[in-house]
């Protein structure tokens, strides 16, 4: 699914403030744009929690991360507003529950790139 995101970020000195999110998806045919937008925000939220906070420590021998009490998402009040623009370029309806995940991590900068 065509997927296109842009995330500007502002360098804080406590870090990278997520200042702005602007989305667009081509969903072939858009039955409701509500749902989807919903599903847009939801997935780019869940990428950058992967990518801001995601991280796997090991202890003895073990991960000690064992499930979703051990994981912590972004919170609302961490998000920024999130502008989804719903494209109908196709014949059929596409799926929309994961395509905006992956698109999420990558424009954040790295530790080195400041």
């Amino acid at each position: 699914m065509p997927v296109a995101e842009v995330i500007e970020v502002e360098q804080t000195d406590a870090g990278i403030k997520l200042t702005n999110i602007w989305a667009a998806v081509d969903v072939g045919i858009a039955l409701d744009p509500r749902i989807i937008e919903a599903q847009v925000q939801s997935a780019i939220i869940y990428g950058l929690s992967a990518a801001i906070r995601g991280e796997i420590t090991f202890a003895d021998g073990k991960v000690e991360q064992q499930s979703f009490p051990d994981y912590e998402p972004l919170r609302l009040y961490e998000c920024p507003p999130i502008a989804v623009a719903i494209l109908e370029n196709g014949k059929k309806i596409r799926g929309i529950g994961e395509p905006g995940t992956p698109p999420a991590a990558p424009p954040l900068p790295t530790p080195s790139s400041g």
